[in-house]
Formats: structure tokens, sequence, C-alpha cells
């Protein structure tokens, strides 16, 4: 779908420069033979990272280009039809950087978006084996020693954990208080004992960069701590319900990726001498791809419209994570199902689309624990 009469000038050009270099850097081939091997293809990574293509985010006061909510979920859109797994990872510095725009100092501030600027990242250090949906369930400690934390744990999951130049780590001060107690920091890659542990052999978006990091008596100084402790799980929620539009676009891009390429698909193949578009049972298949793929991205700008407006509305945000991966999912399956017994082969390019789209179902908060937020913002407290 053309948005060009959505968008000014400046966002045209932007998105024209990153059509271009999907078309020319994100090409089957590549994208297939790093998809083959889960190698994480650095050294596209840092063309992204020269195009600024990874602190679009950034506000103009530290020295970024303060691209907004709307513009960034039309960027990694456009990413996400090159590789969906390529488009999380460059995405990725954007959920690091919230946090610390939101509850940091502005001496924090600033020391983020630097990393960020000088060509490295910045990951968002959650997710645990044992506390996933349930972040509260958080087992990394920070113990006060005088003017310094000493942070014991392992995150799992974590984006571009292997590649990252400093985390945002949530950590409990006292597991006694739940989610009460768990508070946010900010842990540079290069402090004596941080490392990261094994890298995820994933189902899909194998072109993204997810590690567990481990952190064994990291000591970081009390300036480190992003705002007051027992602050940080709030703080970890407010970052996701701002996130939520930028998360879900690239599985937008997986969805219009999937039409374009059955519409390419159904015009050449033919069965019993046409084209097997000219089936009409493809063709109402091919047109609910289009309904539902236009609805995803509506709702997908919408929210990130709603939040360069100064709305942050979690159920709505909630609804379109959940609706988005849903729809990534069956429109992928659709996909494949057009293209036959060569939807169902690596040789075809189909089914690493469904092997992307499941994820957008699962990371981020379930489709499970998004449909409890939604319900509960119907029904309020019983």
């Amino acid at each position: 779908m053309q948005l060009n009469y959505y968008l000014d000038d400046d966002q045209k050009s932007l998105l024209e420069m990153v059509r271009q270099f999907v078309k020319k850097e994100l090409t089957w081939d590549v994208v297939r033979r790093y998809d083959a091997t889960g190698q994480f293809p650095m050294e596209l990574y840092k063309k992204a990272t020269d195009m600024g293509l990874t602190a679009l985010s950034i506000p103009e006061k530290y020295g970024g280009p303060g691209q907004g909510y709307f513009t960034s979920a039309l960027v990694m859109e456009e990413l996400g039809k090159g590789d969906a797994g390529f488009a999380v990872s460059v995405g990725a510095n954007n959920l690091g950087m919230t946090p610390v725009l939101l509850g940091g100092t502005e001496m924090q501030k600033q020391k983020i978006c630097d990393y960020i600027l000088n060509g490295g990242s910045v990951a968002f250090a959650l997710t645990e084996a044992g506390a996933g949906s349930d972040a509260s369930a958080c087992r990394t400690t920070a113990v006060r020693d005088g003017d310094e934390y000493v942070i014991n744990g392992t995150k799992t999951f974590i984006t571009n954990g292997g590649i990252a130049d400093a985390y945002v780590v949530f950590a409990t001060v006292d597991p006694s208080k739940g989610n009460k107690g768990i508070t946010a920091f900010i842990v540079e890659r290069n402090r004596f004992g941080v490392s990261t542990g094994k890298e995820e052999n994933k189902m899909g978006i194998r072109l993204s960069n997810t590690t567990e990091v481990i952190f064994e008596d990291v000591r970081i100084p009390i300036e480190n701590r992003l705002g007051e402790e027992g602050k940080g799980f709030r703080l970890a929620l407010e970052t996701l319900d701002r996130t939520r539009p930028s998360g879900s676009a690239p599985a937008v891009g997986i969805c219009q990726s999937a039409i374009d390429q059955c519409v390419k698909y159904g015009k050449e193949r033919k069965t019993f001498g046409r084209p097997i578009l000219a089936n009409q049972g493809l063709q109402f298949m091919l047109a609910d791809m289009e309904i539902q793929t236009q609805a995803a991205r509506t709702l997908t700008l919408k929210a990130a419209s709603m939040l360069d407006e100064g709305n942050v509305n979690p159920a709505f945000g909630a609804v379109t994570k959940t609706f988005v991966g849903d729809t990534a999912v069956k429109v992928a399956m659709d996909a494949v199902q057009i293209f036959g017994g060569y939807g169902y082969s690596r040789e075809y390019p189909v089914e690493i689309l469904v092997r992307n789209a499941k994820i957008f179902q699962i990371f981020e908060g379930t489709n499970q624990i998004q449909r409890m937020v939604i319900a509960s913002g119907l029904i309020g407290k019983l």
C-alpha cells in the first residue's frame, strides 16, 4: 500500500533510502544464508547503523534526529519486509534506550544516547528463565554495598545481548517485595563479571542476535541506578507501552512481503494452462491477506500516532500487539498454502515468514497476557 499521502518529504526520502537498502542488502540469497547459519549479519547491521537507522528515536536535545513513533514504525515495517529478525535487532536500541529516557537523569540519558550515536547498541535485559510472562518473578539481585550495587543473575532471550555495549538490567533489591523490589540499572558491557552465555538457536528471526547475559558479582556505582529503588517494574511496563508500534511493525512487513511474493509467484505459476491466481479460491485468500494486512498496518500506525500525541494507552497497545502478531502468523501461513508444496520448501522464501512471524505472538508479553491487559482495561477491578 502506498502511504505517500500521509507522509512529508523527509519521511518519503527516509523510506526510499530504507527501501533501497533492503533491495540491495537484504536480498533473498543473503537472508537465506544467514538464516541457515544463524550467524548475526554484523556487516549489514553496521551499514544500518551508519545510515542512522539504529538511532532514529534519539531526541534532538541529545544529538539524535528526534524521529517520532510514527516514522520509526514506518522504517521498521520496511526493514521487516526484507527480514523481520534483522529489523528486530535494528530496532532494539529503541527498547533499550526508552527506560533511560523515561526514568534516567540527564547525564544517564546523554550517556546512553552517545553509545548509540557512536555506533554502539543498548540492550533491554528483563527476561529470565523463570520470569518471562511473570516478570515480577525476577531472580537477578542487586545488593547495595556502600556507594555501589553488586549484581548477580542471568538474563535470557536478550535481543542484541551478544553485541550490546550496555544493558538496562532489571534486578530486585529485595526478593520478598515481589515487583516492588525490582529496580533498573545501567550496566556497561566492559564491567568485570559481565559475560554472554549461549546464543539461542531459534526457530525464526535468525538474523537477530539473541543470547543469555550473565552477571557475576558485577559492581556498578549508585549513579547507574535508574530512578528510585523499587520503581523498575513500573518502568519496564511503561517502556513496553511505548514500544508496541515499532515492535509490531516488522510483523506488518512480514505480511506485506507475503502478499508481494504470492502475487509474483501466483502470476508466474501455471496449472491447467492458467496462472494459479486465476483460481477464485486463491484470489479470495489473497484478498483476505490484504484486508488483514491493511488492518494490522492501520492499528500499528494509529498506536504510533497516539504516542506521538502523548496518548499512552496500554490497552490499545495490547490490542495492536495481539492483532498484528496473530495476523502475521495467519497471513504467512496462507502464503505457504498459495505456494503449495514449494511453500514448504526452504528453496522458496515464504516458509521463513512463518518461522519469523510466530515470535510476534510470544515476545514482549505473549498474546495471552495481552488479552488479559485488554480485558482488564474493559472490565476494571472486580
